[in-house]
């Protein structure tokens, strides 16, 4: 019984210890670091051999809980694939992924071994082409993905519409004219995705703008942080690597190009698609809008204070891409 119901509570890293330990084999006795509290608690975690892992305790989000169970069964499927990526390493009984209670309630987490290899640099091209070449493995080991039932599809109501609705429904936004101007962009960057006769449908990363990745000594992108994915279009999962290069003042085109490059050795890229995820860069800074938004309650008003001020961003997005246009 708790005289405040908590939206979200950090555990002892002794006790992420004991709860690893009772449900890995792994070499003991471990030891933990938090190494990131947000969207979800990211933990290293160290082996009594010395071998290093990482443990993702997810995070209750508004979308709902994590969907860990396909997330880790598309990781096995693109790791037997050949797909560099960070596949899930099995409990004591042999699951992919656990649960715990935390007073909030429940909370799913799933222990990766370490990748090796260095973090992305954001102006090398190399880097830029070697996560588009992995993208690219990665959807079309995609299509012969078929899994039980998947909680998220990735499709305007989840990405563009009910993000939206919690930017409004927080309050974060005050100014009515902004306010209506989103949802005058929404509307016409909805239409104009809708337009397109036949965007392409994969099964996504769902977040994969340059740095959910390590770089390998082969020059390889190994992916992690699936968390976001699920079926959805492809031109949207390319988008957000182009989001990433121009977003927050960042100007950074060089890099999209080189990633196109990349992924366009591998596999092509339809017309539509390509052209879809110039739009897509609007949808996807709405969904991080929303994201942040719907934590207003656990993080503070002032901390996702930026929101608001995001539509002159969407607005020069929306009029130099799709009046005069830059590429």
């Amino acid at each position: 019984m708790f005289d405040f119901d908590p939206l979200y509570s950090t555990p002892q890293v002794e006790a992420v210890e004991q709860f690893i330990s009772k449900h890995y084999p792994l070499a003991g006795p471990i030891s933990c670091r938090l190494l990131q509290r947000g969207l979800n608690d990211v933990y290293l975690v160290v082996g009594g051999n010395g071998e290093q892992y990482v443990f993702r305790l997810s995070h209750r989000r508004a979308r709902g809980p994590a969907d860990v169970k396909t997330e880790t069964a598309f990781l096995a499927h693109l790791s037997q694939s050949g797909v560099p990526v960070a596949a899930s390493i099995p409990t004591r009984e042999g699951a992919m992924f656990v649960q715990g209670y935390a007073p909030e309630g429940a909370r799913q987490g799933v222990l990766f071994r370490a990748i090796d290899g260095r973090k992305p640099s954001a102006m090398d091209a190399g880097d830029a082409s070697a996560n588009g070449r992995t993208l690219a493995l990665m959807h079309n080991a995609a299509e012969t993905f078929s899994p039980d039932e998947v909680l998220y599809r990735l499709d305007l109501e989840h990405l563009l519409h009910r993000p939206l609705a919690r930017i409004r429904d927080s309050g974060i936004v005050e100014d009515a004219e902004v306010r209506s101007d989103l949802e005058n962009i929404a509307a016409r960057t909805a239409k104009a995705i809708e337009a397109f006769a036949d965007l392409t449908w994969t099964h996504c990363h769902g977040d994969c703008h340059g740095f959910n990745a390590r770089i390998n000594d082969a020059g390889e992108a190994i992916f992690f942080d699936f968390d976001d994915g699920g079926r959805g279009y492809l031109a949207y999962d390319l988008s957000v690597f182009l989001w990433a290069q121009v977003s927050f003042g960042r100007k950074s085109t060089a890099m999209w190009d080189s990633f196109v490059e990349g992924y366009r050795a591998v596999r092509p890229i339809t017309p539509d698609d390509f052209e879809a995820a110039l739009r897509f860069v609007i949808v996807r800074h709405i969904w991080l809008m929303g994201e942040y938004a719907s934590r207003a309650q656990e993080w503070g008003s002032e901390t996702v204070g930026w929101i608001a001020r995001e539509a002159h961003f969407l607005r020069t997005w929306e009029t130099e891409q799709f009046v005069d246009r830059l590429f």
